[in-house]
């Protein structure tokens, strides 16, 4: 498989003709920047905008017609709309099903939650005033008070599942997250899912914000917070100790048991053990963190995801914290794939490592904790780094019970700050700011013929091995201003797979020698996909895989590289897992607008 064996980057470019270069645009109104070779037009990369007659007629949105008749709160989810851009309303409660994916294998057991007795009756609602900050702290600093109390409260609220209706019971509670992201909801024609897209940010912090405030209520403590796995920090990347307490009620049999011997973390992780040593390990998880916190999400759609509109498909593209390390923190965590369950059941990565299942380990609610965080660091980041504004986004609505059991829906524009919603994160180092990847392969003339352009390469059927082709830029040698302005994303369009597996595929720029396949210390790594399976079995063979897209932006990368001013660059990609089952339409460089 590739992640054992030393692979050859691409070793020369092509020249690849500018018909062949076809962009995608969403502003066609704009005019073209003054570079050499600008073929494409800008695109938007923050999803901005207002709804309004004028950002129609500058052409920034398609038309939006006013969604009409909506009715109550869930009669809104079965209409067919009217436009593609629109928010998306809360779940209907009336059609949760069986969670699967279309054609797929049901989940074992019913996600759904208890029905409210006037559903169209639902309100918004209000955060609370607070006079004290819950204080949010890192995993590797708590008190064993702290671990009593936590413990304690999450004993409570698993005693609460005798009455399997109970909404704040903690089976019930896992449940929002198979409900949500394992298709038990419909929205009109089509499944509901959080996950990668724009929604996966504001749907954890709301899910945590609740689930905190009802385990506070169960001891009696308003001031009660969540902690954080600190992963991103090296004094966090082992198994929080809490955790790893047989017997206690934070305790998960079903772990990987690489979890339970202090093993460093692989922020990358795939599915099979890397093979490397401790200080390399907490090295590599540094430089991901550097390349998804800030090469790869300069601009805010990079870092949520793509936009997920009512009655789109769901699913259009995750942001960069959610593939990395965000997917492989669960896949590490989870179960060994063909674990013997019991009753001749087959693991599928329970618990952690599949969506059905994933709430039904402690530790998920700590993962998300920092993955939330995360949000809040970024932000500090400056530049061009700040909340969507698409109105869409904003005025998405959520369902959830409160610590009361009184059923509330919730819009994202309300979640935005951290401390206006009562809680912040105690602060701990973040040295991943500055772990730029700092070696370079050796430099060494290209040769032009020995790799193929992209529409050679493109369509490919199966990812089974390293691929190598060049790719025209939009434009070279811009100017500051223009690197500010628009940024240079490399995009695989239509990648589609088992979503029942893990997949994992790494991308490299203009890697002139081999490198070894688990090293990414290098200046050209650019980044990596990964994907964490849907559901708990094979799909069934007439499902149709959803394309999704994969951005990477590079335009740090290419200055750290030197290649600003070439015409043509050449781009590797390397299977780490799962790559049989991938397969990509095609690749493209376009220039995103991040204002």
């Amino acid at each position: 498989m590739a992640s054992s064996s030393t692979l050859p980057l691409c070793t020369s470019k092509t020249p690849f003709s500018s018909s062949a270069a076809k962009y995608l645009f969403a502003k066609p109104s704009q005019l073209f920047l003054n570079g050499k070779r600008n073929q494409s037009f800008k695109v938007s990369c923050t999803g901005e905008h207002d709804g309004n007659l004028d950002a129609i007629k500058e052409g920034v949105v398609d038309r939006r017609i006013v969604l009409l008749g909506l009715g109550g709160l869930y009669g809104a989810a079965n209409l067919v709309p009217l436009a593609s851009a629109a928010p998306v309303p809360p779940p209907n409660l009336n059609s949760c099903g069986t969670a699967t994916i279309t054609d797929g294998p049901a989940v074992p057991y019913s996600c759904c939650p208890p029905k409210p007795d006037d559903m169209d009756s639902v309100p918004y609602y209000k955060i609370p005033r607070m006079s004290k900050l819950r204080k949010r702290p890192a995993a590797q600093n708590v008190t064993e008070e702290y671990i009593a109390k936590y413990q304690l409260a999450t004993s409570k609220m698993k005693e609460l599942d005798k009455d399997q209706l109970d909404p704040l019971g903690f089976k019930q509670q896992a449940n929002i997250h198979c409900a949500y992201c394992n298709d038990a909801y419909t929205m009109g024609d089509k499944k509901l899912q959080v996950h990668e897209s724009w929604l996966f940010f504001p749907f954890h912090r709301w899910y945590l914000y609740f689930y905190e405030r009802i385990l506070g209520s169960l001891i009696d403590d308003p001031t009660f917070a969540l902690p954080y796995w600190n992963w991103d920090n090296p004094s966090g990347m082992r198994l929080p100790y809490m955790f790893d307490v047989e017997g206690s009620s934070l305790y998960d049999a079903r772990r990987n048991p690489h979890v339970r011997n202090g093993t460093i973390i692989d922020l990358g992780f795939f599915g099979d053990e890397v093979k490397t040593n401790e200080l390399q390990m907490i090295t590599n998880n540094l430089i991901l963190m550097y390349r998804q916190m800030i090469t790869n999400a300069p601009c805010p759609l990079l870092f949520f995801g793509e936009p997920y509109r009512f009655g789109s498909n769901p699913e259009p593209g995750m942001g960069t914290i959610e593939n990395i390390p965000h997917n492989p923190v669960h896949i590490w965590t989870g179960t060994v794939r063909g674990t013997d369950l019991g009753n001749g059941a087959k693991s599928y990565g329970e618990d952690m490592g599949n969506f059905y299942s994933t709430a039904l380990d402690p530790v998920f609610f700590c993962h998300h904790a920092n993955v939330d965080r995360l949000w809040n660091e970024w932000k500090a980041l400056g530049g061009k780094r700040r909340d969507l504004r698409d109105k869409d986004w904003l005025n998405s609505e959520f369902f959830f019970y409160d610590e009361n059991r009184d059923p509330w829906r919730v819009k994202v524009r309300d979640c935005l700050d951290s401390k206006k919603m009562g809680y912040d994160y105690e602060p701990t180092a973040t040295p991943w700011r500055n772990f730029k990847p700092g070696k370079k392969s050796t430099a060494g003339k290209v040769n032009p013929s020995s790799v193929k352009p992209a529409s050679k390469v493109f369509p490919l059927s199966n990812l089974d091995r390293a691929i190598c082709f060049s790719i025209e830029r939009p434009a070279t040698s811009r100017s500051q201003q223009e690197k500010d302005e628009f940024e240079e994303i490399l995009t695989f369009k239509g990648v589609k797979y088992d979503d029942s597996k893990y997949i994992r595929f790494d991308v490299f720029l203009n890697a002139d020698k081999t490198v070894n396949a688990d090293d990414i210390n290098k200046r050209e790594y650019a980044g990596s996909y990964t994907s964490l399976p849907h559901v708990h079995g094979p799909n069934n063979a007439t499902h149709e895989f959803k394309p999704k897209e994969f951005n990477l932006a590079i335009t740090e990368l290419l200055e750290d590289c030197g290649l600003e001013d070439e015409d043509i660059i050449a781009v590797t990609v390397v299977p780490k897992k799962g790559g049989e089952v991938v397969s990509i339409h095609s690749v493209e460089i376009v220039l995103k607008d991040c204002y």
